[in-house]
């Protein structure tokens, strides 16, 4: 496989992840967090927004001079004072970028900056220029690029490509876009913009439709070379693409999407758990790859065949995201064999005719609540060898 399809990983859970309304994290968190994504095998670690606060200044400098592998990315917009923050606290790191952004829609332009489009074009070259003296990797990011006018997006990518910029984000800030829009979006700009194949195309999508992993392997698919994404989805309003779902749909689907990553897939559910935990914010059950039930079967027809196969219900193992074995949860929709399953695996050695005793048992107890526990289980045996009632 050529090195063009490796996609770069862009970890922004401490930046925009982070700056969600209920994941604020401390010092302390942020830089314990910034570890499990460096074990994780992130390629980009953005640490924060120096100029925003103390705090985000002291997090991006602790991240900078406690984790050495990723490189490490620090928030500015194209403004000399923000840059000159972001540079101190990168001053750490062994391997710094500076990722400088300003909006290029006209509506940005008119309504919240007020400004025309040759100062923003005058400005995000500026950025870049003075971004170059701290650093040779500047990412230049033009906000709200998915709602800009084609022609002058590609000026303003041709003008910090010429200042030195080698990676271009170009954001659906407000998860706007579908995925063959992506798509085409980037092959227009991939085709306007001079020299091109020299810089790498970055894709930042966010899930106000629900598309944020959906456009952001559509813009793979169109040239796009590193993905911006925070772990479990979290971010602003309905938050970010989520790295776990990237990552493995271009491992389990990559007969249609040949790309690689450095992610150790083994490590997302540990991740994922951990900024749970640092957060205090539970990952919703049915989330997919790192959500409790992401691999539990309660329906017997499904469990009935992931005893037989696991494949035949599960497109990946539990074990290849570090999740526990897949679980046969007993309620009301289980089946036979799920019963017998799990009184197996508890040491209860059941007759048939105890079997469907307890089975019949099982869907009773389930109609009643969420699921039929072990000790439920047990229960349910011992009195039908005691030859007394199951109460419900």
């Amino acid at each position: 496989m050529s090195d063009s399809a490796r996609v770069v990983i862009f970890d922004t859970t401490l930046r925009d992840g982070e700056q969600a309304p209920g994941f604020t994290m401390d010092v302390p968190a942020k830089v314990e967090m910034a570890r499990a994504l460096d074990a994780l095998g992130v390629d980009v670690l953005e640490a924060g927004f120096p100029i925003a606060s103390p705090a985000d200044a002291e997090a991006v400098s602790q991240v900078a001079r406690e984790v050495r592998r990723p490189v490490i990315a620090a928030l500015a917009r194209c403004r000399p004072q923000d840059i000159e923050e972001a540079a101190r606290a990168l001053a750490p790191a062994d391997r710094r970028r500076i990722h400088t952004f300003i909006a290029t829609s006209d509506l940005h332009l008119s309504r919240k900056l007020r400004i025309t489009r040759e100062a923003c074009l005058e400005a995000a070259a500026a950025a870049v220029r003075l971004a170059r003296r701290y650093t040779d990797d500047v990412e230049f990011s033009a906000e709200d690029a998915t709602r800009s006018d084609l022609d002058f997006l590609c000026r303003v990518i041709d003008a910090v490509a010429r200042e030195g910029c080698r990676t271009i984000n170009l954001p659906d800030t407000v998860g706007y876009s579908t995925p063959d829009e992506m798509r085409s979006f980037f092959e227009a700009v991939r085709a306007r913009v001079a020299d091109a194949d020299r810089l790498i195309f970055s894709a930042h999508c966010h899930d106000d439709l629900g598309l944020a992993v959906a456009n952001s392997l559509a813009a793979i698919q169109a040239g796009v070379r590193q993905v911006e994404c925070t772990v479990n989805g979290i971010g602003e309003r309905a938050g970010n693409a989520s790295v776990e779902e990237v990552v493995m749909a271009l491992r389990v689907r990559h007969d249609r999407l040949p790309y690689t990553t450095g992610i150790d897939t083994t490590a997302l559910y540990p991740t994922s758990q951990l900024l749970s935990r640092l957060t205090n914010e539970p990952v919703q059950a049915n989330k997919a790859i790192v959500g409790r039930n992401a691999f539990a079967h309660e329906a017997g027809i499904h469990q009935d065949g992931v005893l037989k196969d696991p494949s035949t219900y599960e497109i990946m193992r539990p074990t290849d995201v570090g999740q526990p074995a897949g679980q046969l949860v007993l309620g009301r929709h289980s089946g036979r064999h799920a019963v017998q399953q799990r009184c197996d695996v508890l040491g209860l050695q059941v007759s048939p005719a105890e079997l469907e005793q307890v089975y019949q048992a099982v869907i009773s107890l389930g109609a009643h609540r969420k699921h039929v526990a072990d000790g439920d289980l047990r229960r349910i045996v011992e009195r039908i060898r005691s030859r007394t009632p199951v109460a419900t």
